[in-house]
């Protein structure tokens, strides 16, 4: 009978202290798309990482950060409600000038 622990009660002891997830480490290989390069994912790093068609990609301290991409402008207004709350005055509504009023025509 083999000592390894089967797949079902390592993540049961995973539970149960705990934690919700399994930390993946693998190595890949850069291989060539065009002139570029790019790696295949493992579907457990996939699935853990709740990855789905469009990633963001940063490079922070000479590491790559691969992580799933929100909507377009997440979290775009939280920002500037606290940007308007450090700089009263910031986003209210334009002035309009001499310009805007004498000269300037629908």
């Amino acid at each position: 009978m083999s000592s390894a622990p089967r797949r079902g009660s390592v993540l049961s002891l995973l539970r149960s202290v705990g934690c919700d997830y399994i930390v993946i480490t693998v190595k890949a290989r850069l291989i060539r798309i065009g002139n570029s390069r790019g790696i295949r994912l493992p579907k457990a790093v996939i699935d853990q990482a709740a990855l789905v068609d469009e990633v963001e990609l940063e490079v922070e301290n000479q590491r790559v950060i691969i992580s799933a991409s929100g909507p377009p402008r997440f979290g775009w207004a939280e920002a500037a409600r606290a940007l308007a709350s450090e700089a009263p005055g910031l986003l209210d509504p334009a002035t309009t000038t001499r310009f805007d009023d004498t000269e300037w025509h629908w």
